[in-house]
């Protein structure tokens, strides 16, 4: 949502985003200025809100932002609290979201009119299905929807009771709506009402229509297989790019590498790792969930150390998981360093500086880290699975001079993760064959230029 829309401006599209007002949000919203105050359905009336109108100018996007204190301004995080409880009222704070996206497409601001709502997730996924019922309402024909889901996981899952708060027709709640097993679901309306629907990567929109990934909705998937599609997720490169990254001790590019050797050099030095010569740093940047696989990492790290590598880890989640981190970096601090939470200059600095990423998922939708990976030549040893299999060529002795520019393993256990990494050590032993597959890693296209046209191309469809 902050990639994705100066990408479609550079291709012509005139696109904005809609956002809860959340206090960063509302503190970064420049020249803002109030369309007006919305009467949403009665039990999200009491947040009143005001629609503001205004830019995120670190992202380059024009934004509406529903500045709803009572539903937005909170002392946690945007949808649990400080205890890490989920918010009793999330199925109206987010209800609210799309009601006003619905609300927006019918001409709420007279100055602007969209030709297509693009709803991403469950947290806006009934948008759709608001756009539906004012067009059964009113008979007229409204703009077409899409729909984008970046992980099935999380689906939007209430008790059945609040469906009435959102004053949606009382037939919207059945099986060929919003109801799944007796519960209410906010995803299962987005892929149901929405004209397309979209994923983040053409192998993601594959398996997910399998009982294995469909996370019980494989079936609605399979119905509506004729109007999915995957299209890759990019990278933002006014943020993400070694030639440039103001975050860096020094900057890079596929011809002239000297800099990612000094940033490797500093990286060691920060983090009090051994700099031997001919020694691979690994690293780890993501949450902590068995969803990432990083449980295989720790079950592989021994053995990851006996073939000579050294280990860096950014990241938080899983209380266990991070215990077990720590306790691997206290057992070798010499050979292993862990950061718990999230610090993004050192996101920068780690994988710049490291020469594999590690992201063995258990599923990925598309991922973002081995696609900085490549980027930064730090190449990425994945799992065969869905984005992180679209994005990453295997490296084979017969592939190097082809289209290799990772490593790749399939089996989800540590075995099938040391298979990978041990090709991966004895490529990197090879410097001429290492750089030859690094280089053609950094210069794959992973910007947003692709991706936003099949979007516009699938706008045009849906507008149509």
């Amino acid at each position: 949502a902050g990639a994705l829309p100066p990408a479609l401006r550079a291709q012509g599209a005139d696109p904005r985003v809609l956002l809860p007002g959340f206090g960063p949000i509302l503190a970064k919203l420049e020249d803002a200025t109030e369309i007006g105050r919305l009467d949403p359905p009665p039990a999200m009336a009491g947040a009143r809100p005001r629609l503001l109108q205004g830019r995120l100018r670190a992202c380059g996007v024009d934004a509406y932002v529903l500045d709803a204190p009572p539903y937005y301004l909170r002392e946690g995080g945007p949808y649990a609290d400080a205890a890490q409880r989920p918010y009793a009222d999330n199925a109206q704070r987010f209800g609210l979201l799309g009601w006003a996206a619905a609300e927006l497409a019918q001409g709420l601001d007279p100055s602007w009119q969209p030709q297509v709502v693009h709803a991403h997730d469950w947290h806006a996924a009934l948008a759709p299905a608001y756009l539906r019922a004012a067009a059964e309402t009113d008979g007229r024909t409204l703009p077409g929807s899409i729909y984008t889901v970046h992980n099935l996981a999380y689906q939007g899952l209430f008790e059945a009771r609040h469906f009435d708060g959102l004053g949606l027709p009382a037939h919207f709640f059945g099986m060929h709506g919003l109801e799944f097993h007796g519960r209410l679901n906010f995803m299962k309306a987005g892929l149901y009402y929405a004209d397309r629907i979209t994923t983040v990567s053409p192998g993601y929109a594959l398996e997910i229509q399998s009982p294995e990934q469909g996370c019980g909705l494989d079936g609605v998937l399979r119905e509506r297989a004729n109007q999915l599609s995957g299209i890759l997720n990019g990278v933002d490169e006014a943020v993400w790019n070694p030639a440039s990254d103001a975050m860096l001790g020094a900057t890079y590019q596929p011809g002239r590498l000297a800099g990612k050797a000094r940033c490797k050099l500093a990286l060691q030095q920060e983090l009090g790792l051994d700099a031997e010569l001919g020694t691979p740093l690994l690293c780890v940047v993501s949450r902590l969930t068995e969803q990432k696989g990083l449980h295989l990492v720790l079950q592989a790290l021994p053995s990851l150390l006996e073939l000579g590598t050294r280990f860096a880890l950014l990241g938080s989640g899983d209380a266990a998981l991070e215990d077990a981190f720590r306790t691997a970096a206290a057992a070798r601090p010499d050979a292993v360093a862990v950061r718990i939470g999230y610090d993004e200059s050192f996101a920068h600095r780690l994988i710049a500086g490291s020469d594999i990423i590690l992201v063995p998922s258990r599923f990925e939708p598309c991922g973002l880290t081995q696609l900085y990976g490549l980027k930064y030549g730090t190449l990425p040893l994945v799992r065969r699975v869905g984005g992180l299999a679209d994005t990453v060529n295997d490296t084979r002795l017969e592939t190097i001079d082809l289209d290799a520019t990772g490593f790749v393993f399939d089996e989800f256990s540590a075995a099938g993760l040391l298979g990978a990494a041990r090709r991966a050590c004895t490529l990197y032993r090879r410097p001429a064959d290492w750089k030859l597959v690094q280089q053609r890693a950094m210069r794959q296209p992973v910007d947003w230029q692709a991706p936003a046209a099949r979007y516009l191309e699938l706008y045009r469809q849906v507008a149509a």
